[in-house]
C-alpha cells in the first residue's frame, strides 16, 4: 500500500485520522437497543417490529470528524509550496518538504 495514492482528494475537517472508535461505540449502543427491543417482543408482534432509527442512537456531529471538503492537487501543490518556503531555510529543504507535504496529503 505505499503506492497508492487518493484518486479523489477529499478530507475531512479535523485533526483526527479516522471515526474507528466511533463507530465502534455507536454499533455497540445501536445493538444493544436492537436487543433489548426483540427480547421485550411477543411471538405474534415479530412481524409488525420496526428497527430503531440510526439517529435515535447517535448524532454524527458529536464525532470525531465534522464533514468533508474537496481539497483540489493545485490547491495542496500551492499550499505545499507556501508551506515549504516559510519553514525551510536552504533550497534543498525546501524542495524535500514540499515534497514531503504533497505526498502526506495524496497518500491514503
Amino acid at each position: 500500500m505505499s503506492r497508492s495514492y487518493r484518486k479523489t482528494p477529499i478530507m475531512g475537517h479535523t485533526t483526527c485520522r479516522s471515526e474507528r472508535h466511533d463507530k465502534f461505540a455507536w454499533h455497540k449502543r445501536w445493538r444493544l437497543h436492537e436487543r433489548l427491543n426483540l427480547i421485550a417482543l411477543k411471538r405474534d408482534e415479530f412481524e409488525d417490529y420496526v428497527p430503531i432509527h440510526l439517529k435515535e442512537v447517535s448524532n454524527v456531529w458529536s464525532m470525531g470528524k465534522d464533514g468533508k471538503q474537496y481539497f483540489p492537487l493545485d490547491r495542496q501543490l500551492h499550499l505545499a509550496k507556501y508551506h515549504a518556503n516559510n519553514r525551510g531555510r536552504t533550497p534543498q529543504e525546501r524542495s524535500a518538504l514540499k515534497k514531503r507535504l504533497s505526498h502526506k496529503w495524496m497518500g491514503k
